[in-house]
């Protein structure tokens, strides 16, 4: 099956029984972006951004919303939030030369130690393995466990590098569409496209 990352839509379910919408990131999601952002953490945002960050200028707002789904890749996570839809954690890889991509993650603190970092992390490696990625790569604080958890259980070789308070992670692809990728499809929920 072909992923069409501009259309991607999947039903996930969280670790406490929560049902959220992982879909392709849209140019009219700034607002509820934005608002994601307002509702994080200090660390959190710090984990993210390596700085306690809510405000952005417009260039760099740009890049965030920009997706071509070619050289960069963006999924949001929706949940339903009394009644309303509310952006919760995202996704994205950004292509840095052929056949690597730097990926970065974010999850709203409510949402965290659930499952949806390794949910967005599964679909993500599907996307860019689909794309002809060879490998995704990513700074990461080193207090930062959850989330070089969540890389560590991609079912990817993982490498490491501390480089002060920053762990490089370089993730490589198997050069066949075998064992770990297999393994990341067959624990994938069934993408639908809109």
């Amino acid at each position: 099956m072909m992923l069409e990352p501009a259309r991607f839509h999947v039903t996930e379910t969280l670790g406490d029984g929560r049902k959220v919408e992982i879909r392709a990131q849209r140019p009219e999601d700034r607002e509820a972006l934005r608002a994601a952002i307002q509702r994080a953490s200090p660390e959190s945002l710090r984990h993210r951004f390596f700085a306690v960050k809510r405000n952005f200028s417009e260039r760099k707002a740009h890049f965030f919303l920009d997706i071509d789904f070619v050289n960069h890749v963006a999924l949001v996570a929706v949940a339903n939030e009394n009644g309303r839809p509310a952006i919760i954690g995202g996704c994205r890889y950004v292509v840095v030369e052929p056949g690597r991509a730097e990926v970065a993650f974010s999850v709203i603190d409510e949402y965290q130690k659930k499952g949806l970092g390794t949910a967005l992390m599964r679909h993500l490696a599907a996307i860019g393995r689909e794309a002809g990625l060879k490998e995704l790569v990513a700074d990461v604080l080193a207090d930062n466990a959850p989330m070089l958890k969540v890389f560590k259980r991609s079912g990817l070789a993982m490498t490491t590098k501390l480089e002060g308070s920053v762990v490089q992670v370089t993730l490589r692809y198997p050069d066949e569409r075998s064992g770990a990728i297999a393994q990341i499809a067959r624990n994938s929920a069934t993408p639908r496209y809109e």
